[in-house]
């Protein structure tokens, strides 16, 4: 089927797909940085000293090499190409739906935002525990589809879940947001930046604030996300009495840096690649 016949959901979710293709081979590093740090926490010893984000890198390329910086970078492909292509399809049906003739409004972009990744959260969160688990380096898993076989029969498909909660109290709230800010900074550029060459950098520009300040409200949430899906065992309120039990309030911003660097980087790149497509194949993003 040829993509200028395809259904407009459809165009967006092949956009989406190809642009979350390219961000996540791009920044999959530094992510795996950011779970590393927030497991490492759990298992440090008390006066070992703290361990950066420079110190995770260095100690992976010296003990798996280079490429073991892009471990799970299969489960964040299979989790991300069609995660993406769902976000951005549910986003653009959503919004030709209910705002067909206006733009949304600050709190319509919030919604928006956070039911489209509501959608692909739930749809995708098996993928996403995998993910977690290889990135944290504690499971010896070969394959995606051996490690969901694994889960399955060591611990049942419920566990395949975990994280459920704390999964959509980051990824809802950050995607919401996200695009408040991203589309009301971008509505404020004047027109001659905004339907000029420049538009794509300017637009990237908006994406990489709105990804800040995103990531940075999200961030507690994250942290909950990784400790309960990396040890299944414990539930939500668990996870969060004991982040704060051991590291004080600090301890939920661990991995802030690597993960606001990435999920700023992937948002701002991912929009801007989306739209930019969108706009080549004649669609309103």
């Amino acid at each position: 089927m040829e993509l200028s016949l395809a259904h407009p959901a459809l165009k967006a979710f092949m956009c989406g797909s190809l642009s979350g293709t390219c961000s996540t081979l791009l920044f999959q590093p530094l992510d795996l940085v950011k779970t590393r740090l927030q497991t490492l926490q759990s298992t440090a010893q008390p006066g070992s000293g703290r361990v950066g984000m420079v110190t995770v890198f260095l100690n992976v390329i010296r003990t798996e090499r280079l490429l073991g910086l892009w471990k799970g970078v299969s489960p964040s492909f299979v989790r991300t190409i069609p995660g993406v292509g769902i976000y951005f399809s549910t986003y653009y049906s959503l919004k030709q739906h209910f705002f067909l003739e206006k733009n949304p409004g600050a709190m319509e972009a919030v919604l928006l935002g956070a039911t489209a990744r509501t959608v692909a959260g739930v749809l995708m969160l098996p993928v996403t525990v995998i993910k977690t688990r290889f990135e944290s380096g504690r499971y010896n898993y070969t394959s995606v589809a051996g490690a969901l076989r694994n889960v399955c029969q060591t611990e049942g498909p419920r566990a395949l879940f975990s994280g459920l909660m704390a999964t959509l109290l980051r990824d809802a709230p950050f995607s919401g947001i996200y695009v408040m800010f991203y589309s009301q900074t971008k509505a404020s550029l004047p027109k001659e930046i905004s339907t000029s060459a420049y538009a794509p950098l300017a637009n990237f520009g908006c994406g990489v604030l709105a990804g800040i300040l995103a990531s940075l409200i999200t961030q507690p949430a994250d942290v909950v996300k990784t400790h309960v899906q990396v040890s299944p065992q414990l539930k939500t309120s668990e996870a969060i009495r004991y982040i704060y039990t051991k590291h004080g309030f600090q301890g939920f911003f661990r991995g802030a840096v690597p993960r606001s660097l990435r999920r700023t980087m992937m948002a701002a790149m991912a929009w801007t690649v989306y739209e930019q497509m969108m706009a080549h194949i004649g669609l309103k993003s």
